[in-house]
């Protein structure tokens, strides 16, 4: 898979921003924005729209009729952004994805690797983002073992970088 990691240590109170300076910045076609709990894809999805971009929400709690056409409309192009949990996003197989966000750093590290193989595929070139909270180093240290190598830090311009908290 050929694609661009990159990780912003933030606080939490700018995830939202970066998030969306981030979907800005690049040009999504057809991008997966990861979260992991169903009242933060609804956030997020609000924020994202209010900032005018097309996005939708899928989560294991939506009916499926909803689920289906809201994944109708991502797949058709009607949308470019589908802010979803990782339960909604299991074995959803979408062609032509060019972007994944992880809003929040995967609680596993082998969430990490199924998300962003979401992107990339077939020698298509595609990039994921990972916005990390100084909390969120355990997590990202554990994803670094599994794969292998550092996830690059990237620099958000007007938002500050924090180091991950003694601990973690």
């Amino acid at each position: 898979t050929k694609g661009i990691q990159g990780r912003s240590g933030v606080e939490e109170r700018d995830k939202c921003e970066a998030g969306w300076r981030g979907c800005r910045v690049e040009t999504c076609t057809k991008a997966r924005v990861f979260c992991n709990h169903k009242k933060d894809v609804e956030i997020l999805d609000r924020v994202l729209t209010k900032h005018g971009f097309d996005a939708v929400q899928l989560h294991g709690d939506m009916a499926q009729s909803k689920r289906s056409e809201t994944l109708e409309k991502f797949k058709g192009g009607e949308v470019s952004l589908m802010v979803c949990s990782d339960v909604a996003a299991r074995g959803i197989d979408i062609k032509g994805l060019s972007h994944v966000f992880n809003f929040d750093v995967a609680h596993h590290a082998e969430d990490y690797v199924h998300r962003i193989g979401r992107t990339g595929r077939a020698g298509r070139e595609g990039r994921a983002y990972t916005f990390a909270t100084p909390d969120d180093g355990k997590a990202v240290e554990a994803i670094e073992k599994l794969i292998g190598k550092e996830i690059p830090r990237l620099q958000i311009e007007g938002i500050e970088t924090q180091a991950f908290s003694e601990g973690d």
